[in-house]
């Protein structure tokens, strides 16, 4: 009534319904729990280079206007004796994507729920979101992208480890040339 809209429409008899049930499942993280879902993926293992997964899309909702942001996060961790199931990477983002939240937040809770998990060398996530409150209202910028990164451990300390992990989020042929080891200019902590 108050948007000027007949509530008693046909399109509309349903509709908050529909936004219920669209919430809950918006919402889900806060009912999620992270060591349930990451049950029965941490592995030991003799592993110490850089572990990438990148371009793993997450949808949220801005806790200010409860409009959607979404885009790309890319994860990045040396083990330390335990790996992460990589199936459970975007299990973790969408855990704490699907709830209300600012990006800020997103990013650090991401990292450092897998510091506390497998305690590795370092933590790397980098997002990057389109948030529908700057684009459809506000500032109304479409083409803006926020961009976000938690650095922790040796991803903080290390210069070099911190630019192989940002180069190789930002190309993605190098994923596919095999060794990262061999091209130039990068190198990882163990080097």
């Amino acid at each position: 009534m108050e948007l000027g809209e007949d509530p008693s429409r046909e399109g509309l008899l349903d509709t908050p319904k529909r936004v219920e049930k669209a919430l809950k499942f918006l919402t889900s993280g806060y009912a999620a729990d992270v060591d349930a879902t990451l049950n029965n993926a941490l592995f030991s293992v003799d592993y110490n280079e850089m572990v990438i997964v990148r371009d793993i899309d997450f949808y949220s909702l801005c806790e200010h206007h409860l409009l959607p942001f979404f885009g790309k996060c890319h994860v990045a961790y040396i083990p330390q004796g335990r790996v992460l199931g990589l199936s459970k990477m975007p299990r973790l983002v969408d855990i704490f994507a699907r709830r209300l939240q600012i990006q800020e937040r997103l990013t650090n809770q991401i990292a450092q729920t897998i510091c506390q998990k497998i305690d590795p060398l370092g933590v790397a996530v980098v997002m990057e979101a389109t948030h529908l409150c700057m684009s459809m209202r506000g500032v109304e910028k479409q083409n803006s992208v926020a961009a976000t990164s938690a650095m922790l451990g040796v991803f903080r300390e290390d210069a070099r480890t911190r630019m192989e992990f940002l180069e190789l989020i930002k190309r993605p042929d190098m994923m596919s040339r095999g060794s990262v080891s061999s091209v130039p200019g990068l190198a990882c902590v163990s080097d």
